[in-house]
């Protein structure tokens, strides 16, 4: 089973490419998705996190605040890597777990959406990455419009993240989201064939 990674920043246009991946019956692991079961799957972690962050950041049914520590951790680079440290070997685990999954239905693809993959490492365990880029300009206004967040929360988390430019030269494939829909659906199509899917 080929393994291809799919990553991006805040904004960039990862889960519109990831959605025309989907609509082509091509199993998407979305790590995002896997991040928000595992505080479910493992309550050790949840207490691990109150530990180290307090319990201001749980509701009274003890559910994780996630908007409120994400606000709270992006702002400060030690504390972000301090929850990475801490949630993302759960996280690890479960994807490899799904991915196993899926080689033994003998899919003869698996794209995994994890808008951390090269700060984590696992765009190694891939086959192909696949880098979904957009200028800052626009990257910016879409994540303002789309979450309502105002430019120095947007910023915070575009600063978090390695520069997407910095992503470039960690894939063998670059899908530019900046001009139009049309245009992305046209490099999504353009890849697929050269990996023999379509």
């Amino acid at each position: 089973m080929l393994k291809v990674g799919l990553t991006g920043g805040i904004g960039s246009g990862k889960s519109t490419v990831a959605r025309m991946f989907k609509e082509r019956s091509i199993p998407v692991i979305d790590a995002d998705v896997i991040a928000r079961e595992v505080l479910n799957l493992y309550p050790e972690l949840l207490q691990e996190i109150k530990n180290e962050f307090g319990s201001e950041f749980f509701d009274e049914d003890g559910r994780l605040l996630r908007r409120k520590l994400g606000d709270y951790v992006f702002t400060s680079e030690p504390k972000r890597k301090r929850l990475e440290e801490i949630i993302m070997p759960y996280i690890k685990k479960d994807i490899f777990k799904h991915m196993k999954l899926y080689e033994d239905l003998k899919e003869n693809i698996c794209i995994l959406d994890a808008p951390i993959l090269i700060e984590t490492g696992i765009n190694n365990d891939m086959d192909i990455n696949v880098l979904v880029w957009v200028d800052k300009d626009t990257q910016i206004k879409r994540v303002m419009d789309r979450d309502k967040m105002s430019l120095d929360q947007v910023m915070n988390r575009i600063n978090a993240q390695m520069p997407l430019d910095e992503k470039k030269k960690h894939v063998d494939i670059v899908i530019d989201t900046s001009v139009d829909i049309d245009y992305t659906e046209t490099q999504v199509k353009k890849l697929l064939t050269s990996l023999d899917i379509i």
